[in-house]
């Protein structure tokens, strides 16, 4: 019987390549097929609801972000699931992310992408994956560091974003820096700064948020993990856990996630809780930081 892995981004992103890759590895390690199955939009929810509505016996799980977890409960009213109803069984990989930039726009590096930005007066605008995640939170903080505004436009996912940065229809955006690797050899977006503690070897001259005085941003942070249902028993927690932390710290695997500008975070079920509850609180701070509504 295949194991279903609702993924809640388009096909073609950086979290579907990465658990189809996986899914292919792990598949003779399991005996059984693990089935990718996408489920965009709403900010998440229909993934997770999905996923816990699901019977608890390992053949149907998800993953997703600190949007499901941490998110959405703080800021949706009417929100279709629990994230109590969701049990962490293992954290994947942190974001590496990078600000883009349209090929047009004039600006070759952070300072004067701010000083276009102040000009504008808000005429620039911003691609996010919905109002209220965690790429619009970047929006907010970059508004509040710079002291300028853009124009949130929510796209589904991360592809249709690098399509609308490098086809010019969108002029900014904070993403993962997987998501353009292709796009940046053919000069086609433009990266003014990427999240980490160092310079990417990728791209040398491209500075840190640290480095511009940015290294309190939210998303810097972001992480993707695989998660089943509360009453999920533990014999296939431990299984599913070990197997993943198996294949992300073996080195064709490492190198793979390094073709993708990726690193690996794998841990125990425990340390990936710890590490919600720490996002949680992240998360509520900046709610109140930038009094964002429930909606």
């Amino acid at each position: 019987k295949a194991i279903k892995m609702l993924v809640p981004q388009t096909p073609g992103s950086g979290v579907d390549l990465i658990l189809r890759r996986s899914s292919e590895d792990l598949r003779a390690r399991l005996g059984q097929p693990i089935v990718i199955e996408n489920h965009p939009g709403a900010n998440q929810v229909i993934a997770a609801e999905m996923c816990t509505r699901a019977a608890p016996d390992g053949y149907t799980l998800c993953t997703v972000s600190m949007d499901t977890t941490s998110i959405n409960p703080v800021l949706m009213s009417n929100l279709s699931y629990d994230p109590k109803d969701l049990k962490p069984i293992v954290n994947l990989y942190t974001i590496l992310g990078g600000l883009y930039g349209k090929p047009q726009l004039t600006a070759n590096n952070a300072t004067e992408l701010r000083a276009l930005a102040a000009a504008s007066k808000g005429g620039l605008n911003w691609a996010h994956l919905g109002n209220n995640t965690i790429t619009d939170f970047s929006r907010l903080y970059f508004e509040e560091k710079w002291g300028v505004k853009f124009a949130g436009i929510p796209y589904k996912g991360g592809p249709q974003i690098f399509t609308a940065i490098s086809s010019g229809e969108v002029d900014v955006t904070w993403q993962g820096v997987y998501g353009a690797i292709g796009l940046m050899k053919e000069g086609k977006v433009k990266l003014y700064a990427v999240s980490g503690t160092r310079r990417l070897p990728q791209y040398p001259d491209v500075p840190t948020l640290k480095e511009l005085g940015l290294d309190e941003m939210p998303s810097a942070s972001s992480w993707w993990g695989i998660f089943g249902q509360a009453a999920l028993p533990q014999p296939i927690v431990s299984r599913i856990n070990g197997e993943y932390v198996k294949l992300f710290r073996e080195p064709k695997f490492v190198e793979f996630l390094d073709s993708l500008v990726t690193e690996g975070s794998t841990g125990t079920p425990e340390e990936f809780a710890a590490l919600i509850r720490r996002t949680d609180v992240m998360i509520a701070n900046l709610v109140k930081r930038y009094n964002v509504p429930r909606h």
